[in-house]
């Protein structure tokens, strides 16, 4: 069962992936549809706590910068 650091990381994460494609999607922009994806799937292949949060900040931050 993992740490509930985890979870929450995974969910969050999750849910801003998938608000991030849904506006990709209705905008259709490439750039805002794959950090989505991305942001949704990665919580399935990192364990690591720190690891986990470190990437969904980074992929996070990514949406604003790469946002056009």
């Amino acid at each position: 069962m993992p740490a509930p650091a985890v979870l929450f990381a995974a969910l969050i994460f999750s849910t801003i992936g998938f608000l991030a494609f849904r506006y990709g999607k209705k905008d259709m922009l490439w750039k805002p549809m794959a950090i989505g994806v991305a942001l949704m799937v990665y919580p399935y292949f990192v364990s690591r706590t720190w690891l986990l949060y470190a990437i969904g900040c980074t992929l996070s931050v990514g949406l604003f910068i790469f946002r056009d």
